[in-house]
């Protein structure tokens, strides 16, 4: 990609976000405040993290690998359904797929 291209990309872009942004302030309040609404929108940004997780978790570029990384996510679950702290729950994970990749090479 040129650099030319790159910046017609990244100004094009930029200026989606600005439009996208300006159509969320337009829409009337009366909308956004039903019920439904505000449902929908609370669920949101936890569908996105969870699919941006599950991406990371079981793909290399193009291909689906199962790996530590699954594991480590497994062990992660786990340990939220327990409610251990966040930091125990880092921990927990990166050492199980630190383990995993160490003993069996994944």
């Amino acid at each position: 990609m040129t650099g030319g291209t790159l910046w017609t990309v990244v100004l094009a872009g930029s200026l989606g976000c600005y439009l996208l942004k300006l159509a969320g302030l337009s829409v009337p309040a009366a909308w956004v405040q039903q019920p439904w609404v505000t449902r929908v929108v609370d669920f949101v940004p936890a569908a996105l993290l969870a699919a941006l997780v599950v991406v990371q978790a079981v793909s290399v570029g193009r291909d689906l690998v199962l790996d530590g990384r699954l594991v480590a996510l497994a062990v992660a679950a786990l340990a939220l359904a327990l409610r251990a702290p966040f930091i125990v729950v880092l921990v927990l994970a990166g050492a199980t797929g630190a383990l995993v990749h160490v003993l069996w090479g994944w």
